[in-house]
Formats: structure tokens, sequence, C-alpha cells
């Protein structure tokens, strides 16, 4: 006889708790693809909108992207000690867009991150596969992340910066940290490529080496000018010890939440992250059904703004006429 899947209604209840234990179970319910955990699922997320919570979920969702190699791991150890020394709470999603399976490249990553600095279970660390999204985020990570910023301080979201992973982050998280390595020309490629709206933050990896980094910082800001960002962020850091620029961008990523608008940020998460979960499951033949892009838009609108992202997927899958796929 099979397991139940673990109950949603009990896990929500741990997380309102801040009961850090939960993250495991919760996780592997989100992932889980049968037919009984999608039902338990949704109910942990009914449970934990901002209806019943009668507010945003308080922790701060930050996203973390850049290219491949440029140090997004190492100095999210360094970041992930930091905060622990302060007493927040931590949990790292590091999306892997390049294998069905939890190992692949950021197996080692995640190694990294969770062999520095205070651990136990106030540091949640947890590989995602990207599956078939080419990139991009699956339906999981969006409700894992949804779902641990009731409970811990800090949820952080960690993706190559390559392919859909680019503007979905942006899509999904409060505040958005890009990072770029000196002399890889990988950032003037990124600024080239018109995705200025993303970043809330740049960062140059690899303060380190000086005058090299120093020159690509003065590159980032030329760019960002030049592309009409001029007060998006830019600044230089160096994960090793003794490290530099850290306590900086932990002060920066903090004035950049103090500053937003949050409810406007996280209504909008919800309802873009609806509609890509919901063409992810039913395709162009789905969306075609609302209308096109701009009829599941007003639907969304239409819907109360302190839904869920399961419930918004639902209301637009019932206005769609269209069923579970087999």
């Amino acid at each position: 006889m099979r397991d139940r899947p673990a109950n949603g209604l009990e896990l929500a209840a741990r997380l309102r708790e801040r009961d850090l234990s939960a993250a495991p179970a919760v996780l592997n319910l989100l992932e889980s693809a049968d037919e009984a955990s999608r039902a338990q699922a949704g109910e942990l997320q009914a449970a934990l909108s901002p209806r019943i919570l009668g507010g945003e979920a308080g922790g701060h969702v930050i996203g973390v992207t850049g290219p491949p190699g440029v140090g997004k791991s190492t100095l999210l150890g360094t970041l992930v000690a930091a905060w622990r020394q302060a007493g927040r709470t931590v949990a790292v999603l590091a999306v892997d867009p390049s294998s069905k399976r939890s190992g692949g490249a950021l197996l080692g990553d995640r190694l990294r991150i969770a062999g520095t600095g205070v651990g136990g279970d106030a540091r949640f660390i947890r590989s995602m596969a990207a599956r078939e999204r080419s990139g991009g985020l699956a339906p999981a990570t969006r409700a894992a992340t949804q779902t641990l910023a009731v409970a811990f301080d800090i949820v952080v979201v960690e993706t190559v910066g390559v392919g859909q992973s680019e503007t979905e982050i942006g899509d999904l998280a409060d505040t958005v940290a890009v990072v770029l390595q000196p002399g890889s020309g990988d950032g003037l490629q990124f600024l080239k490529a018109g995705l200025m709206e993303i970043p809330d933050l740049l960062v140059v990896a690899k303060a380190d080496l000086g005058a090299k980094a120093q020159a690509a910082l003065h590159d980032a800001r030329a760019a960002l000018r030049s592309a009409g960002a001029g007060d998006t962020q830019a600044l230089a850091v160096s994960a090793l010890p003794p490290g530099s620029g850290i306590d900086e961008l932990i002060a920066a990523l903090d004035a950049h939440r103090a500053a937003l608008d949050l409810t406007a940020r996280r209504l909008r998460a919800r309802r873009l992250g609806a509609l890509a979960d919901f063409i992810s499951e039913y395709g162009e033949q789905g969306l075609r059904a609302l209308g096109g892009r701009n009829g599941a838009e007003r639907l969304l609108a239409a819907q109360s703004p302190d839904l869920d992202g399961a419930t918004l997927v639902g209301a637009l899958t019932q206005q769609a006429g269209v069923g579970e796929r087999e």
C-alpha cells in the first residue's frame, strides 16, 4: 500500500509557525507529480495565500542569476554565512536547467553553499530541476519560493543566466541580483541583450582581481546609464577570505526590499507565474481557449488580488475548459 502524501494543511500550519524543519517535506510534496500529491500541494498553497495570512509572506525573495562560472555559488556561500551570523534564516533553491535529476553541475554548487557558515534547520539548501522549461523555472520552484517565504527570512533562487531563467526570475523575485565576472565579456553581452529591466542590483564578482574588477564595474555602470537604467546599483564584491563588499551587498539588497511596493510586486509575480505554469501545462492550445495572452491576462486581472498561484491556475484552467494532462 502506498504511503499517503504529506498533508498540505498540516505542512502549511507548520510553516506559519515558522517550523523550518517542514521545508524538506514541503519541497517533496510540491515536486511530486501524482494526483493525490498535487491535490495536497494545492491545499498547501491555498492555506498560505495572502488572504489566509492576512498579507504577503514576510520572507525576502532574492533571485541570483548570471552566466555560468561567474562565481554565483561561491558568493552565495559567503552571503548565507553572513546572514546566518546575523541570525537570519535562509533557504536556497538552486535551479538546474540542464538535468531532469537533482544532480548535475549544480549539485557541486549546492554542496559548496551548504559547506559554508552556520547550518542547522535555519539553513535549507535544495537543487531543483527546471525539467522541460528550457532554462525557465518549473512550477514547483515558484510554489516552493512562495511557500518557504512564509517561514524563512531569506529565500534565494539561484539560476544559470540562460534562456527563460533570465526573464522568469525577474517575474518571481522581490529583488534580482545579476552576477558578472571581470574580463569575460559576459557582462556586455548581457547588457546588449536588452535585458536591463531584470537586475535590481548588478554585482561584479571577484573584486580581489583589483584593477580588472574595477574596470568591469566602470563598464557595467556606463552600460547601465546608456541603457537608461542608471538608477540600478552596481557594486563589486569578493567572496574570498577576508572578503570585501559583502556587507554593502547585503545592505543594498535590504534597501531595495524596504523601498518596494511589495504587495504590487508579489501580485504581479503570482499572476505571471500562474500564466507561465498554465502555458507549461496546456500549451498554446490552452492559451488560445482563453483568447490568447491578452485574454488570459484580463481574466487574471479580474481575480481577487490575494489568491495564491495554484488557485489562479485553476481559474485559467476552468475558463479554458481543459482538463488535467494525461
